[in-house]
């Protein structure tokens, strides 16, 4: 479907027309496929529709048309997923958002213009972090040195853009000041964080700083895994995001 700067490639998992949707935002080096059919396996737990979408740059959607600025996050959240929420007919979403995905999910959870019935965070950025930036330099050295361009070409049209595109802006001098702290007040939706304990992207600051900004309920799992909960501990995961759901309209 067409979005602002480009077409993308989406995911549509029918569900129960009473239930509010779900929506699925990927991580900084993610896409459709790699999200590896956990949406599909949420909507068969709780007969909610389920929407996964690769953002421009990312799986088999067009590269995006510019440069990412510090900002991309934002821009994201508010041009790109609304116009696709109303284009699919997704009202009162609840957002599942992993890593950058989750960053976006907050920012869309904070809009005054969205109406989202709740958010499930996966190992979310809210501020920059020095152990998140070792782990982002230590990902570069590994796509230069190793066989990443390789096994990144199965599942995105050009490898190059997609990693460049997310590990520059993250790794220059305009991004160190980049903050959701600000924007988490006008978060009101139940909230579900999961945290690893081991991850290298980033420590359970994050979440923490999410139950204590956010005006809505705020529920924390914490788990002995990476970077990836849904993956890493997958069985955990998906219970808790079950019974998270059950909650909610």
């Amino acid at each position: 479907m067409d979005v602002p700067g480009g077409t993308v490639e989406y995911l549509d998992v029918p569900g129960a027309m009473d239930r509010s949707p779900l929506l699925f935002l990927h991580e900084g080096l993610g896409s459709v496929g790699l999200w590896r059919g956990f949406p599909a396996k949420v909507a068969a737990a709780t007969g909610r529709r389920a929407v996964a979408y690769s953002r421009l740059g990312h799986g088999w959607s067009d590269p995006p048309p510019t440069g990412r600025g510090p900002r991309f996050m934002h821009e994201e959240a508010a041009a790109v997923v609304p116009e696709l929420c109303t284009a699919l007919g997704l009202r009162r979403p609840i957002v599942v958002g992993h890593s950058d995905g989750a960053s976006i999910a907050l920012l869309v959870a904070a809009a005054p213009d969205v109406d989202v019935a709740g958010l499930v965070v996966l190992a979310p950025h809210v501020f920059v972090e020095p152990v998140g930036l070792r782990g982002i330099e230590a990902a570069r050295q590994t796509f230069v040195e190793s066989d990443l361009h390789r096994r990144m070409s199965r599942h995105h049209r050009d490898p190059e853009v997609t990693f460049w595109s997310w590990n520059e802006v993250w790794l220059s001098e305009q991004f160190r000041d980049w903050d959701l702290r600000p924007d988490l007040g006008r978060i009101r939706c139940p909230v579900l964080g999961v945290q690893g304990t081991a991850d290298p992207y980033g420590t359970l600051a994050h979440v923490e700083a999410i139950r204590d900004g956010a005006q809505g309920r705020v529920r924390l799992l914490v788990l002995d895994c990476a970077h990836s909960p849904h993956l890493e501990a997958p069985e955990a995961t998906h219970d808790a995001l079950v019974e998270f759901l059950g909650e909610l309209p």
